[in-house]
């Protein structure tokens, strides 16, 4: 028997209304749509998105004279380096095996390795399969690795509790603490690296997409660079309340240290992210990721950056804040270096988890052109570089 037309239209509709239904439960979320357009507003077209070739400047490249041994004549003083722990050792192979890859197995740099206790056999083992280069490990000195004695033990307990409750990363792992101080200022002071001046810090579990024919170190060299980067975000401000405090005292008594070409426009601006500026009391957080960092260590070495670190350490804010190295070594640099010296590595394809910097070139595979996080859309107000763009450049 046929069913009645409006008792057919009537079931169409609850079909249809079903599967809205289900669509509605299972969709993706997003964010409101006022947030999504503020995030849109914040975000300006990514110059990746432009055909990336190899940076202006000198450029050395790959020849008989960087093979392994005494016979690598071309290389200079400088070294892969990284601050890793015996059970990271898998992440730790990723990271090699992709830098190896795609760059150092034409250079054959060595690779130092930091740790607090002793390496494994393991970990020597594996590693040392990985390149043909020298790998070295070295044990971190306990005066340089253990809270100092002028933390009070009982104001971090209360301190931390406090960042817990803001939900400050890692707030409560001492070890985390550590190696920020580690990290800010006392690394380039192991003796392994005495006789070392550049660095190219590689963590584990880190992704590299990009083939590079040209000698990184030599690069920084010859075209007077001091730092380069591939990420540039903003910090938790929740983290840092008294470092730009510090660190305005800081310059207050030592004027002569502020670098006439500095970027303190980028340090200080409060247009993009006015919250950020307010909570961490005239910073605007900006900082580069430092888990990627390719530097000249003189510059550490420096009277001006010693100083600085020093003044921050008798602070006691790198355990009772969770002061982190990136804007550490940030705000040394914007203040205390010629900008025109710190360079992003836009050629070089990198991910940390969840942020990338994926350039527009045949040399890359893996990784999406253009691409800033594969996390939710949010994370994408968490990009300074606009800012590093606009107030130096993109050099």
């Amino acid at each position: 028997m046929a069913i009645a037309r409006p008792v057919r239209v009537l079931g169409f509709a609850a079909v249809v209304m079903w599967f809205f239904f289900i669509w509605q439960v299972l969709k993706p979320t997003s964010p409101p749509k006022h947030k999504a357009k503020e995030i849109i507003k914040s975000f300006e077209r990514d110059p990746n998105l432009d055909p990336t070739g190899e940076p202006e400047g000198i450029l050395v490249h790959a020849s008989e004279e960087y093979a392994p041994g005494p016979a690598g004549t071309a290389r200079i003083n400088a070294t892969l380096l990284a601050l890793v722990r015996n059970e990271e050792l898998n992440d730790m192979l990723s990271s090699m095996r992709d830098l190896e890859r795609t760059w150092n197995h034409k250079f054959n740099y060595p690779w130092t390795f930091f740790n607090d206790v002793p390496f494994t056999e393991e970990f020597k083992k594996k590693t040392q399969a990985l390149t043909k280069a020298e790998c070295r490990y070295e044990l971190i000195p306990k005066e340089h690795w253990a809270v100092p004695e002028w933390i009070n033990m009982d104001l971090y307990k209360e301190s931390t509790q406090i960042l817990k409750e803001k939900k400050v990363q890692y707030a409560d792992m001492i070890s985390y603490h550590q190696m920020c101080r580690w990290n800010s200022g006392l690394f380039y002071h192991h003796p392994a690296l005495a006789n070392t001046q550049y660095y190219w810090r590689v963590e584990p579990k880190v992704h590299f997409f990009c083939d590079v024919d040209y000698d990184v170190f030599r690069y920084m060299q010859d075209n007077n660079k001091t730092y380069g980067f591939t990420i540039n975000l903003y910090d938790s401000p929740d983290s840092i309340p008294t470092l730009w405090p510090e660190t305005l005292k800081f310059i207050a008594e030592h004027p002569e240290y502020v670098h006439e070409n500095n970027a303190m426009d980028w340090l200080t601006d409060k247009v993009r992210r006015p919250d950020h500026n307010k909570k961490a009391n005239g910073y605007s957080t900006c900082h580069f990721w430092s888990n990627f960092e390719i530097a000249d260590m003189s510059f550490w070495r420096s009277k001006a950056y010693e100083d600085y670190f020093n003044h921050l350490d008798r602070t006691g804010n790198f355990f009772y804040e969770r002061w982190g190295d990136a804007p550490v070594h940030s705000i040394g640099l914007g203040l205390f270096e010629d900008k025109s010296r710190i360079h992003w590595f836009r050629d070089i394809g990198y991910q940390h988890i969840p942020f990338f910097n994926c350039p527009n070139s045949p040399k890359c595979k893996g990784c999406v052109t253009g691409r800033f996080t594969d996390g939710e859309s949010f994370l994408y107000r968490e990009d300074c570089r606009p800012n590093w763009f606009k107030f130096v450049s993109q050099g």
